[in-house]
Parts: C-alpha cells; sequence; structure tokens
C-alpha cells in the first residue's frame, strides 16, 4: 500500500440474538426503549444499529421537528406502525415492512406510533446530533 494510502479501518464480526436481548430506556426518546445491535462496536462507531420500541405504558408525548447530523438513516418497521410528517413530503404512514431512508439533515416529527410498534433503524455514524428545529 503506497504512503498516501490509508488503510480501511477492519470491522468486526458481530451478532445479536432476540434471546439475549436487553432494551434500555437510554435513548433519544424517552416513550422509546432501544437494544443496541453491536454494530457500533463493531466498526468502531462508523455505523450504528438498534431495535427501537414503545415504552410500556409510556406517555407517548412528541419529538418535537428535529433533524439529525448524519450520513445515513435507514428504518424498516417490524412491527406496528409509526406516522411521521417529513420537511417537502407530508404525512407518512409507515407500517410493518414499510422502509424509508430519511435523508440528512431532513426536518421531520414523529406524530403517533402503535403500542407495539417496533423498528430496526441504521445509521450511520453511530454517534450523531439531533436538532430541534422550527416545524418547515
Amino acid at each position: 500500500m503506497a504512503n498516501d494510502q490509508v488503510e480501511p479501518q477492519r470491522a468486526e464480526f458481530s451478532v445479536s440474538r432476540l434471546r439475549d436481548a436487553v432494551f434500555e430506556s437510554a435513548g433519544l426518546r424517552d416513550f422509546f426503549e432501544y437494544r443496541d445491535l453491536g454494530i457500533r462496536a463493531a466498526t468502531g462507531g462508523r455505523v450504528g444499529g438498534h431495535v427501537v420500541r414503545a415504552k410500556p405504558g409510556a406517555d407517548h408525548g412528541s419529538s418535537g421537528w428535529h433533524r439529525h447530523a448524519l450520513d445515513v438513516q435507514l428504518v424498516y418497521i417490524l412491527k406496528g406502525w409509526v406516522r411521521f410528517d417529513y420537511e417537502g413530503v407530508g404525512e407518512v404512514l409507515l407500517e410493518a415492512g414499510a422502509f424509508v431512508h430519511q435523508p440528512p439533515g431532513i426536518r421531520h416529527v414523529e406524530i403517533a406510533h402503535s403500542e407495539d410498534v417496533e423498528i430496526l433503524e441504521i445509521t450511520l455514524p453511530a454517534e450523531f446530533e439531533t436538532e430541534a428545529v422550527a416545524a418547515p
């Protein structure tokens, strides 16, 4: 490898099993619980992955209009449903089996979700800033 080239950082093998799952309340929203899938550690923080689910008995509240400073955000609905409003798109109902790519910096707000919602979310990078913003 030439001196001016940087060797890519190697990711580690990682597996996360449902039987070992731990959901934690520490996350972006207090009405959700988060299961870290181990991708952050395996990739040195280049990629994040978690399952998000509604916290049983929690008051839903609202996420408020916000945007994320990241490169990629992928959302796949595993169970239940969630309704978002996206800048330039409008309201979108995502039901089990729905997949969405949220472009970097898009303003959005989570309006409502089912009590049984479960969401797979993949982000690049794993850690990113979230900024509250005015509605578009």
